[in-house]
């Protein structure tokens, strides 16, 4: 590889993770869902989907916010319905948060919602093309910079 190709890569990455980029995508997928699910919400919502139960603290690493972040954004989301705290079994006197049902079958819709898109953007594809690119793109991520031993 070029160089040059690191640098493209670095540049296109850089687009792909702004906060612009990311909460215009979190508007799309959360729109007309629940209306305490927006793009400050949803990244709470989807990392505790990802993680399963945890503490505020492991989520806001998780999620890359500080904890009253997650915390406030927490409380926002428990009022409507989609997550709940649960005492921690390790711990009595700390807490856990979870997804409700209704906070899964949420994430679950955000989930398809992001699935279909992605599969309009590659829809004047050749099959084998978005095959490969899906495998090169979960090596890359698995091997790369993204993982502690990149």
């Amino acid at each position: 590889m070029t160089n040059d190709a690191g640098h493209e890569i670095a540049e296109v990455l850089g687009l792909l993770v702004r906060r612009t980029t990311r909460a215009r995508l979190y508007g799309q997928l959360t729109e007309g869902l629940d209306e305490a699910l927006d793009e400050l919400t949803y990244p709470v919502l989807s990392g505790l989907a990802r993680t399963g139960p945890c503490s505020a603290a492991d989520l806001a690493r998780e999620v890359g916010l500080d904890r009253s972040n997650v915390t406030r954004r927490a409380d926002h989301l428990e009022r409507a319905g989609l997550l709940r705290r649960e005492p921690n079994p390790a711990d009595r006197r700390a807490t856990l948060l979870a997804l409700t049902d209704e906070g899964q079958r949420v994430v679950g819709v955000t989930r398809d919602r992001l699935a279909a898109q992605i599969q309009h953007s590659l829809a004047s594809w050749a099959p084998a093309e978005v095959q490969s690119f899906a495998r090169q793109l979960r090596r890359f991520v698995e091997d790369g910079p993204f993982t502690s031993g990149g």
